[in-house]
């Protein structure tokens, strides 16, 4: 079941990318909120598919949308490009009055993975600015099961198999052997999320 950790404001901005877990949170949120959706596309090859499928799944359900395109300016040579990817988004999701994401325990169980290995472990927060983050604590396996049992279509974005991203491959590498050694992690990260609510 998909469940809010705090309530929301009935007009909304859904950052959407047209994958599942974006998908699974603009359907769950037009039935009780006023939802627009904003789509950045980051000039990779999926972006123009993933483009033209939350257009199409926007003007089906009668939802505003608005597209956001990465610069063209060559990312800083220190920066790593999902770092870059990231400002870029938030700053066009910055233009806009109140945001959700899809973020999900997953993500906050990866980020806190990846904070470990660098001596900060941390996780999402809940708010940033504008962007809400109200998912938190629900698994994203509740969001396939939302995408199921209505029926719903999504755009998979191929890159995120790619464990060139440090991201994916925290995720489909590193995980496998962390939940081996620890299969409570997500409990143990879930309360660490409830508790900074």
């Amino acid at each position: 079941m998909l469940k809010l950790l705090f309530p929301l404001p009935r007009q909304l901005t859904v950052a959407f990318s047209g994958g599942l877990d974006s998908v699974a949170v603009a359907d769950f949120l037009s039935r009780k909120h006023d939802i627009a959706c904003a789509f950045f596309h980051h000039r990779t090859d999926n972006c123009d598919r993933a483009e033209e499928f939350v257009t199409q799944f926007c003007s089906e359900r009668k939802i505003p949308i608005y597209l956001g395109k990465i610069s063209i300016v060559p990312k800083p040579k220190q920066m790593s490009i999902e770092e870059y990817w990231r400002i870029e988004r938030y700053q066009f999701l910055s233009t806009f009055g109140p945001v959700v994401t899809a973020h999900h325990l997953n993500d906050c169980v990866e980020t806190y993975i990846w904070g470990s290995m660098h001596g900060t472990p941390k996780v999402i927060p809940s708010v940033r600015d504008n962007v809400l983050r109200p998912f938190l604590t629900t698994p994203k396996a509740e969001f396939s099961k939302w995408c199921r049992q209505h029926n719903l279509e999504w755009c998979e974005d191929t890159s995120n198999r790619n464990i060139q991203y440090t991201r994916n491959y925290i995720r489909h590498e590193m995980m496998p052997h962390v939940l081996k050694v620890n299969p409570g992690i997500d409990t143990m990260v879930k309360k660490i999320v409830e508790k900074q609510v």
